[in-house]
């Protein structure tokens, strides 16, 4: 469904994604998982065409990002960490909006709303203004508004921010049957690794712009030698960094020169 291929992305002397190369496949829930500024969202962001790679390309079914951006973002949904959304409309308009960017025909986009208002228990707010909404609501209206079209990849970045227990569980159950029964391939950043643990059928693991390991649960266990351990203890296995290795790839990072000094600190 996704390929990535030497994907890279700089700030000017800052390589925040380097030169990854990635495929995910139809019909699964796939984690990309990674510590804060491990170049998670920018990869996501690329995916999604918000934003252009230095370099590498990327093929969404099939469409070079590069080459045809249309055809590759018809197919896809984004979700956010934040909800984007326009407070003075009503969740009928957004939604109506976001049909019409999708060039979906006017009954199906009717269809589709109720559909989604319905499954989002929004459907008593329909006439109502986002601004009026709780954080959460915003969340769950983003959602509908992704699924609208019935992409063939939803993307989505901190999905269960602001949500409540019942809106998590929700969420979750949806990732497994949009994956699982409909086909859909769902992209999933998160930090919340209970949740990632719980849904993910294969998972991908960002630290400082290079992918440091792949595969299912049980393959990334007994990469790491935690054979028995939670995602969380995987995690932290194969993300762990010494004092000198986090100042050396901080030094790398930033173009400065890295002095190991005796307690381990570095001086750049």
């Amino acid at each position: 469904m996704v390929q990535l291929r030497k994907l890279h992305k700089k700030y000017g002397e800052f390589t925040a994604v380097d030169h990854i190369d990635l495929d995910v496949p139809y019909g699964q829930v796939f984690g990309v998982l990674g510590p804060n500024g491990a170049g998670k969202t920018t990869t996501l962001r690329m995916i999604t065409g918000l934003l252009k790679p230095t370099s590498g390309s990327i093929t969404i079914d099939g469409h070079d990002m590069g080459e045809d951006s249309v055809a590759a973002k018809s197919v896809t949904g984004f979700i956010p960490d934040r909800p984007y959304v326009y407070d003075k409309l009503t969740a009928f308009e957004y939604l109506k909006f976001i049909g019409g960017l999708y060039n979906m025909p006017s009954k199906r986009i009717a269809e589709r709303m109720r559909e989604m208002l319905e499954l989002f228990e929004l459907r008593e707010w329909g006439d109502s203004l986002i601004e009026s909404f709780s954080h959460g609501m915003k969340q769950r209206l983003v959602f509908a508004g992704a699924l609208l079209p019935k992409p063939r990849l939803l993307v989505v970045d901190e999905p269960m921010v602001g949500l409540d227990p019942k809106g998590h569980r929700l969420i979750k159950n949806l990732f497994k049957e949009l994956a699982h029964e409909i086909g859909m391939t769902v992209l999933l950043s998160t930090h919340t690794l209970e949740v990632a643990e719980e849904v993910c059928d294969n998972i991908v693991i960002i630290n400082h712009g290079n992918i440091i390991a792949r595969g299912t649960l049980n393959e990334l266990r007994t990469e790491s030698g935690e054979d028995d351990g939670s995602l969380e203890q995987v995690f932290l296995r194969l993300t762990e960094e010494s004092k000198e290795e986090r100042a050396q790839a901080v030094a790398e990072r930033f173009g400065h020169e890295y002095d190991a000094s005796e307690d381990g600190r570095g001086t750049p």
